[in-house]
């Protein structure tokens, strides 16, 4: 019998049918009118309503799947009961982990491949545009149209400014390629010492942080959410960077102290914030971020392109292939890791 594939996330119909096309020993099952209406393009957690027939038909569909294509984010917690033939789960994210250990997936022996590198230029691209938006001053352009001033006022460039990049996986070259090309000095931290690649300057260990933070005019947070980066920018490491110091936030929202982070941009201590992700997530509509002009929010829809699914049917195919072959998986999440 051929492996059973269920597509547990909204899939334009073009791509399941190349699914189907390019790999023709898998039976790839897709009902939409199951998963819920996407509410923008590469939407994948769209909201899900079914009747207790249309739930009864998409249990039994979960209990004959080998493979996923998506979290089952309406079965989460009893995934593993209603699932018994499951081997392989291929997610529309690269930041994975905590949902895997939270579940008790890794207890399982499933395997999990990630989203990663299917963002990269999306999210570079964004912590390009925010470097340009603080050095360019668009606060202040914002402000003045408000207010229908005409005043001429002082800008900066990128060229010869320093960028640190905290993570660099994908996401984390990809920055470090748009920044060096822009002329800006590149430093990075990861736990990873060798090889880094020929767009960064100088490369620091995790327990060099504190050296990076004083020296940056930007600060990149796109590492992973584990244990080890929890709490990464704590109140004291955000006392530590330059002051008017800018901080662009990609990662995950716990990895910032947004107390602190609050406090140090009211005061002027760090000149501003672009922020994809915050924590608690969604932002609560009262929270004081939403009224400071020197904050960027992008309601964690920074790596939402509209060519998103097209890279993750790619990714998807190459891994099936690899799956039926007996290969290794393309983008395997590392259980202990948690990346």
């Amino acid at each position: 019998m051929r492996p059973k594939v269920l597509i547990a996330s909204y899939l334009e119909p073009e791509r399941v049918e190349r699914i189907r096309a390019a790999v023709p020993a898998v039976e790839v099952v897709y009902r939409p009118d199951l998963i819920g209406a996407p509410r923008f393009q590469a939407d994948h957690t769209a909201p899900v309503h079914r009747t207790p027939q249309q739930e009864g038909e998409w249990r039994e569909l979960l209990a004959e799947a080998e493979i996923l294509f998506d979290f089952d984010h309406t079965h989460r917690e009893d995934l593993p009961a209603l699932a018994p033939k499951l081997k392989w789960i291929q997610a529309t994210s690269a930041g994975i982990g905590q949902l895997v250990k939270r579940n008790g997936y890794d207890r399982q022996g499933w395997r999990f491949t990630t989203a990663s590198g299917v963002h990269a230029r999306p999210l570079a691209e964004f912590c390009l545009m925010a470097m340009l938006m603080f050095v360019k001053n668009y606060p202040v352009m914002d402000a003045q149209k408000r207010a229908r001033l005409w005043q001429r006022f002082n800008n900066t460039e990128l060229r010869g400014m320093t960028v640190g990049i905290v993570g660099l996986g994908r996401i984390g070259r990809d920055i470090a390629q748009v920044c060096e090309f822009f002329g800006m000095r590149v430093l990075a931290c990861r736990r990873r010492r060798t090889n880094p690649p020929h767009t960064v300057d100088t490369l620091f260990a995790p327990d060099q942080l504190n050296d990076l933070l004083p020296q940056v005019d930007f600060l990149v947070l796109c590492a992973p959410h584990t244990p080890e980066t929890d709490g990464l920018l704590s109140a004291e490491r955000i006392g530590l960077m330059k002051p008017g110091a800018v901080l662009i936030n990609i990662a995950r929202g716990a990895l910032v102290d947004y107390s602190a982070l609050k406090r140090a941009l009211r005061d002027g201590r760090l000149g501003g914030a672009a922020l994809d992700v915050t924590d608690p997530e969604p932002l609560p509509a009262d929270d004081p971020l939403w009224d400071m002009p020197n904050v960027i929010i992008s309601h964690h829809s920074a790596s939402t392109a509209d060519t998103e699914n097209g890279k993750l049917t790619d990714l998807f195919i190459r891994n099936l292939h690899r799956y039926l072959d007996d290969e290794p998986l393309e983008n395997l999440l590392d259980i202990e890791l948690m990346y």
